[in-house]
Parts: C-alpha cells; structure tokens; sequence
C-alpha cells in the first residue's frame, strides 16, 4: 500500500487558456472572468444556435493534442477501480475529505502498539488484515474519524510500486521530478509527504492499488480508535499454489477493491474538483504534449515533464492545499460529467453493435441501417428543431449536411450554456473542467449528428422524409458509420465500454490484470529501500509478495489489461 507521487495540474484549463489573450483569467483569486464564446441558447443571443454555422462545421475535428477527452474520462473515473486499473499511470491529484464516521483500518503482526507516526491504513478490513500477520494471529487496529480528514488524492493505480509511471506525480510532490527508481522508497515517501503536507493541515494521502488506502499521518489527530483486537489468522503462505487460507485472504483483498468498480467510485472518500489539479492541463504542464506524441494512453506518464512544469505543478498543488475554504461557483462538476456519459454511452455502445453486422443482404443492410437511425435520432430527439430545412437530396459535399448544424451546436452547448454565467465566479480548475466537458460534448454531437444528417439525406429518416433518385448505396453508409462510431467511442475511451463479454457467472467476477498479482516480473529482486537502516517491515501486500513464485500473466495483458472472468471460489484464477 505504498509507491505514488503527487503531482499537481491545473492552472488554467488546457482550452480555457486559449481564450487567455480575449479575456484575462484572474487566477490569484481563483476567478475567471467572463469569455467572450459564450455560448447562450436564447435566439436573441449573439451567439445563439442559429447564429454563424461556419462556427459549427462538421469537418473540424479535434485537435491532435487535445486532451479535453482525457480530462473528462478520467475525471469521470475517480476513485473508480474499474478505470484506474485500467489506465494506471494517473494524472489528478485532487483535495477531498474523509468524512466524521468513516472507518480506517491498520493490520499489523504481533505489536499491539499505536503507530507513532506515518502508517498506511485500508478503507477495507480485508485490505488491512492481510497485513496482520503472525504464527496463527495478528493485531488489527480500525479507526474512526471524529472530524473530517483533510486528503489529497492520487489517481491511477498509485499505490502499485513500478517504475512505469504510478507513482510520477507523487513523486514530484516528494522529490521534485518523477524518480522511478525510487518506486520501493515508501518509507521516504510517506515521511516526505506527511512533512510536506503538515504546514496545510493535510492529514493523509489517498492511494489505490487492489484497493483505497490512505495514507495516514497521524493515528492521534482527528481519528479515534474503534477496536484494537488480536485476531486468529492463518499464516500466510506465498507458495504456488497457496493454501487455501492465503489463498482466500488474497482474493478477498481483490474482491473488496472491485466493490468501488464503477461510478461513483468509492464514496467514502468526498473530493473537490473546483481544486483538482490535472497534468493533462496543457497550459500547466506543456512540456508533456511532446512527451505523449505518439504514444498510447497506457503509456501515458508525467516522466519527462520540464523542471519549469513541474515548479508549476508544485505552485499549483501548494496552492490548492493552502486554501482556508473550498471556492468555486457552486457547479457539481461530477454530476454533470456522469449525466452526459449516462445520455450517451449505452446508446453508443447499441449503435455500435447495430452496424457491426457482417451480412451482406441488401434488405437485412437497410433494415440495420434504419434501426441505427433511429437510435441516432434518439440521441438528438432534444435538439431536433422545428425550424430545421432539409434540404434536397441532390445536395453535394460538406452542404449536404450543414444544414444541420443548429441541431448540432444546440446539442454540443446545451449542458453548459447556463453554467458558462458562473465563470466569473469559477475557479481555474473548475475552467478546465467546463472546456474538457464542452470539447467532449462537441465531439460526441459532431459526430452523432453528422451521421444523422447524412441518413436524412440517404432516405433513411422516417420523421425527416427526402425524396431520392433511387436507393441508397446502404453498404457505403453502413461502412462510413462504423468507421466514425469507432473513432468516436476510441476518442471518448469510456471505461463503461469495458466489460466481460458474456458476463461472468454467479460463482465469476469480472477482472483486469492488477499489481502485484500479475505485473510481469524481472528475476532479480526488488530494490532495496534507499535508507535500509530506516526501512520498515513491509506493511503493504506488494512488499510482502516480492517475487511471486506463482505464474503471472503474460507481458500482452499487462500492458493492456482485458477483462476477464475468475471464480471467486477455490481454486482461483487471478
């Protein structure tokens, strides 16, 4: 339960900074002012819906470093273990509070003592207990919250120790840079940080490996203890195969985790995007657009970022540690993000599945073809306005389809065109967060209506009728939307997307390669902490595996997890 960095990126939002030079974002009082886009659905509106379609051309696509996508899915994704395991180098560091009440949980072999001082605590008990151990038993400590615990959050899966990039944020909050050699210094992380965060009031860092944990800076302060009980346990035996007892502690500990798969995540822990900090902000940390040119977004990481940046991203994260009182505008970001992926993503997903069809009957094409109209005109019911002309089938190129475009600026703006009077009262991170959401949601209706468009003008529209020379060219259609429903739902990236194909079973639970369990391992041992005479017993699950003597998976899956089903019954399959 240990090997991270924090890394903080917000600034100014990547996009919302472009608009910099029109109008001067006040980011010492955390405000923004007003942007001159704006963009109202009022007709009487300069910058209505039916104002300048140029604006709103269905042949501008998104810029190749964009990263409005990459906010919003992984600002989606927090304290989801579904996506973090999916994606592992994470990239917010965000403030939250553990709320009075909520249990925190400390195994430990035969001490019956209260850490002194910084020690790593579960959310889960079946976390914890993994650690308690001893020849037949072991102490287990939980704890409660008697007020709220101020946290910062990592995201990703930042408490698995790799040098691949888990832990490049926290690193930059510990060291300065990201140091992947230091991935096993959780000693000196964990003192570092609890140093560091002390002068901000900050009592612990959340982290995620097969589970949450936090971090826990001080047992004496804000918590109280609940039990401090001597538990009979088996011993833990890390042969292949395990004995059954080691073997069910350790799916237990990944059965736990997988309770916070999907959205909201794990709630016991209460985060604050108007603080968030994003390294994907292209404003915050420009030196990495050329670090990630090129590269897939498993192999997304914040190594590399320029010693400017990341004096920037500690400014920022400074910053945002020091507020006395949460700012903002009021707008519950995390809300509005998930709205927009609960419109879209079934209903993508089902088009998606309606034109993978491999026929090539002409009537069982049309029949598909019309099936996934509708579903496209589903979608856009809200935005299909009543003044919209068709125009005749005989129109050519990009004309045949811009006739449109109201239909697809009012889809695009209509979750933030009232939020957009709050920017005055927003905070920078709060900036980015509204320009990853409107790039998103132009995106998503771009597309979406574009290929509407385009079955209207095929005959293919029932509600929307044009008279046509002849029959559509229905296999062209067919392979022209699957083409743009792929690059679209690739663009979004959506981890909802992401499941077990046919689902799993009763006695099954769907997953994806985690640390420790099945990274693939050197022969050579860990590195050794840089401080051994300082170093600790090994308290997290990943220091006790070392080098498992079991198989792991193979190199392939790793490096880009795909799910699939294990009983959850002996003998396991993880």
């Amino acid at each position: 339960m240990r090997c991270q960095s924090l890394v903080a990126v917000l600034s100014l939002g990547s996009a919302a900074l472009a608009l910099h030079d029109q109008f001067p974002i006040n980011t010492a009082g955390e405000t923004g002012a007003r942007p001159l886009d704006v963009i109202n659905s009022n007709p009487g509106h300069p910058y209505s819906v039916s104002s300048n379609s140029e604006q709103w051309r269905f042949d501008e696509y998104p810029p190749e470093n964009a990263t409005g996508n990459l906010i919003f899915d992984t600002v989606h994704s927090l304290l989801q273990h579904w996506p973090n395991t999916r994606y592992r180098n994470g990239h917010n560091i965000v403030p939250g509070v553990i709320p009075i009440g909520t249990l925190l949980h400390h195994g430990t072999n035969e001490s019956h003592m209260i850490p002194s001082g910084p020690e790593w605590t579960a959310m889960n008990p079946e976390h914890s207990i993994f650690f308690s151990r001893g020849n037949g038993s072991g102490w287990h400590l939980t704890l409660a919250a008697t007020r709220p615990l101020k946290v910062l959050y990592f995201d990703g899966s930042s408490a698995a120790k790799l040098s691949e990039g888990t832990m490049d944020t926290q690193d930059i909050v510990v060291w300065g840079e990201p140091r992947p050699e230091r991935c096993f210094d959780e000693r000196d992380r964990i003192d570092n940080l609890c140093t560091w965060g002390k002068e901000f009031g900050i009592d612990g860092f959340a982290r995620m490996e097969m589970s949450i944990e936090v971090m826990l800076c001080n047992f004496t302060a804000g918590v109280e203890v609940v039990s401090f009980v001597h538990l009979t346990l088996p011993r833990v035996d890390l042969s292949f195969p395990p004995d059954p007892n080691t073997g069910i502690r350790m799916f237990e500990v990944l059965h736990s985790g997988s309770w916070h798969n999907r959205y909201p995540g794990d709630s016991r822990i209460v985060l604050d995007l108007t603080g968030l900090i994003s390294l994907y902000d292209t404003a915050l940390a420009p030196s990495l657009i050329s670090v990630r040119a090129g590269l897939e977004r498993i192999d997304h990481r914040v190594l590399g970022i320029s010693p400017q940046d990341s004096s920037q991203v500690m400014r920022r994260v400074t910053e945002i540690a020091s507020r006395p009182d949460p700012a903002g505008s009021g707008t519950d970001w995390k809300t509005l993000i998930r709205v927009i992926v609960d419109r879209y993503a079934d209903r993508l997903e089902l088009t998606q599945y309606l034109l993978n069809v491999t026929s090539s009957d002409p009537q069982e094409l049309l029949g598909r073809a019309k099936l996934a109209q509708a579903q496209l005109r589903v979608m856009l019911t809200p935005y299909l306005l009543h003044s919209t002309a068709v125009p005749s089938a005989g129109t050519l190129g990009i004309y045949s389809s811009q006739w449109a475009s109201p239909i697809f600026r009012l889809c695009a703006r209509t979750h933030t065109s009232q939020i957009t009077n709050l920017i005055p009262l927003m905070t920078s991170s709060e900036l980015l967060l509204l320009k990853a959401i409107e790039d998103t949601t132009r995106e998503i209706c771009r597309v979406t209506t574009k290929m509407w468009a385009d079955g209207v003008m095929s005959g293919l529209d029932t509600l929307f009728p044009v008279e046509r020379n002849g029959e559509p060219d229905v296999t062209q259609i067919m392979n022209d939307w699957r083409q743009d429903i792929q690059k679209l739902m690739s663009w979004l990236d959506w981890s909802v997307w992401i499941k077990c194909q046919p689902a799993c079973g009763p006695e099954e639970m769907c997953y994806l390669s985690t640390w420790p369990i099945n990274v693939p391992r050197p022969d050579s041992p860990p590195p050794s902490p840089r401080n051994p005479q300082n170093a600790p017993e090994a308290q997290n699950f990943g220091d006790r595996v070392g080098q498992p003597k079991h198989p792991t998976m193979q190199t392939e899956d790793w490096g880009k997890p795909q799910p699939r089903c294990i009983r959850r019954l002996q003998p396991y399959g993880f």
